[in-house]
Parts: structure tokens; sequence; C-alpha cells
């Protein structure tokens, strides 16, 4: 019988799968396209879990010129970090729920298995998808703008 595994095993894979491909393939990209950091440009998140995760900060921190840190201690001073809202994540409005609703929604037999199904539900993503996602994010960034941070409507 298969075990389905609870958030926290979900939430890890996912934190070990961001690390490893901002590793592999969003550093070595800005590299490329920012020249070992001779060109401004600067990195930024949403409050998930596993971007505020503590071995996450560290190595962005480490490998971005500029990075909008979210603070982890008690006190919680956020300062520039962005709030929780899923409108300004591509991820959270429109890539995760395709991963959810391919992968997450049936039992895996371990954490191999999970880790392997979100890969091959994520390569099997059309780019046109993610290539619409990516150019609808000026326009909800102007919509939040507009809002002052506060709730908008997506239409």
């Amino acid at each position: 019988m298969a075990q389905k595994f609870g958030a926290h095993s979900i939430s890890y894979t996912f934190c070990e799968i961001f690390k490893y491909n901002l590793r592999t393939k969003v550093f070595p990209w800005a590299r490329r396209t920012y020249g070992q950091w001779q060109r401004h440009w600067v990195f930024q998140q949403d409050g998930a879990p596993l971007h505020k995760a503590e071995e996450t900060q560290n190595l962005i921190r480490d490998n971005v010129p500029e990075f909008i840190e979210v603070d982890i201690s008690p006190q919680r001073n956020n300062g520039e970090w962005p709030p929780n809202s899923p409108d300004l994540s591509i991820l959270d409005y429109s890539l995760w729920s395709i991963l959810e609703a391919e992968e997450c929604s049936k039992p895996h037999q371990s954490v191999e298995a999970l880790k392997k199904s979100l890969v091959k539900a994520w390569n099997a993503i059309p780019q046109e998808v993610i290539d619409r996602a990516v150019d609808d994010f000026p326009k909800r960034l102007k919509k939040c703008i507009d809002a002052r941070g506060g709730h908008f409507e997506n239409k």
C-alpha cells in the first residue's frame, strides 16, 4: 500500500528542489546574463516557507549581488520583503496548481518517488504556458502598485 507523505515531506522536497535549481540553473544563467554581477539586478521572492528557510536565505545571500532578505528572527521585521501574495508569484498564480493537480493529489511510495513525479510533471508543462505566466507578471505588478499593495483583481 502506498504511503502518502504529509505537507512537511512535500515542503522539504520542494525546498531541496528549489535550492538545487538555484545552484544548477538560476545562478549560472544569471552569471551568463549579467556578467558575473557587473550589471545591476535584484533577486526577490515571496513569503513561501521554502524561500524563508535560513539555508535558502544563506545560499542566495552568498550568490546574489543584491537580495531582499526576510527577517527570520522572532521580531519578524520584514522591511522590504514582499507580502505573502500569490498574485506576485508566477509559480503560485500559474504553475503550482498544475503540479498539484497532476502529482500532489495521489499517493507516492517514497520521497524519491514524489521528487521524480514532480520533475516529470514540471517537464511536461508546455513552454507556452510558462511564457504566458511570465508575460502576465508586469500587468499584475502594476495592479499591485495601483492598489498600494492591497487586494486587487487580476482580470
